[in-house]
């Protein structure tokens, strides 16, 4: 079958997404994808991104191991192409191989082919997008996050935290008993610069919870939350944001450029916005005590 095209925008980047056949891989692969469609084709794509299950890996003397890393739902092996760019295989929790991936030194090029069921390539089409989204995008002083984010009075409010610390159940708490609130993402936001001004954005990846949606406000404050016997927030000051805010940010300390262009952008972020550390029981009175305080 012949070649099927879709452009979808992202945090106001455009990304392109090619299927070299469709009665193999296809848009089904990807429904948290709709929302972010458009038809306008005059923007340069951040990144093109090829679906084609006749890709083959790079032999193994024209490549070098980086790591095999654990991503919360599975691993990802990382091998640098000598020649230039890096190749991926993604697995999921059960250790079988979903795709493969390869880049280019930008991540504007990107093929992968996929493999086994319909939910290991949804699995393995879905994580390939995000990486390479998050890895293209840091060259554009834009931020791919492990962050809960909700929305209020036209605001947007970012929550980091280790899995299972609390984030979710600060947001929950938000909804519940804070008047104007609305869940914008609930795992992966994208924050961006554009022009000076700071933006945070839904986006098609939103971890266990459904939500997949185009919108696009300033962001307020990014909070993190730290479990303690008593409620209790603090404004951080800029060498303890930046340890704070680092390790919720998509990127990679093997690729120098994408590392220090996450830094610049981080950099700027905190001296720009405040970031501060909620200690906290999961109930009422932190919520209220957080919002009172970072808006």
């Amino acid at each position: 079958m012949s070649p099927a095209t879709g452009l979808f925008t992202i945090a106001d980047h455009v990304v392109e997404l090619v299927f070299t056949d469709t009665s193999i891989n296809s848009m089904e692969l990807l429904p948290s994808l709709e929302p972010f469609r458009t038809t306008d084709a005059t923007a340069e794509p951040l990144l093109r991104l090829t679906i084609d299950d006749e890709l083959r890996p790079i032999p193994k003397e024209q490549r070098e191991r980086i790591r095999n890393f654990e991503t919360g739902n599975g691993d990802t092996i990382v091998d640098e192409i000598k020649t230039g760019g890096y190749q991926y295989i993604i697995k999921n929790l059960q250790g079988y191989p979903c795709c493969l991936l390869q880049c280019d030194e930008a991540f504007k090029d990107c093929r992968c082919a996929l493999n086994g069921s319909f939910n290991m390539r949804r699995f393995g089409l879905n994580n390939a997008l995000m990486m390479a989204y998050a890895f293209a995008a840091s060259f554009h002083q834009t931020l791919l996050l492990h962050a809960s984010t909700v929305r209020h009075n036209g605001k947007g409010y970012a929550f980091i935290a280790k899995s299972g610390t609390g984030k979710s159940t600060q947001v929950s708490m938000w909804l519940r008993y804070i008047d104007g609130c609305d869940l914008m993402n609930d795992d992966n936001p994208i924050v961006r610069v554009i022009d000076g001004q700071i933006f945070i954005y839904g986006t098609p990846w939103s971890g266990k919870t459904p939500c997949y949606r185009n919108i696009k406000v300033p962001l307020g404050a990014i909070t993190r939350i730290a479990r303690a016997p008593e409620n209790s927030i603090v404004r951080e000051k800029p060498i303890n944001a930046f340890a704070s805010f680092l390790p919720s940010c998509a990127s990679m300390k093997w690729d120098e450029e994408i590392y220090r262009r996450t830094g610049d952008t981080i950099t700027y972020i905190i001296e720009h916005l405040p970031i501060y550390t909620l200690h906290c029981l999961p109930n009422k009175d932190a919520a209220l005590l957080c919002q009172q305080t970072i808006t």
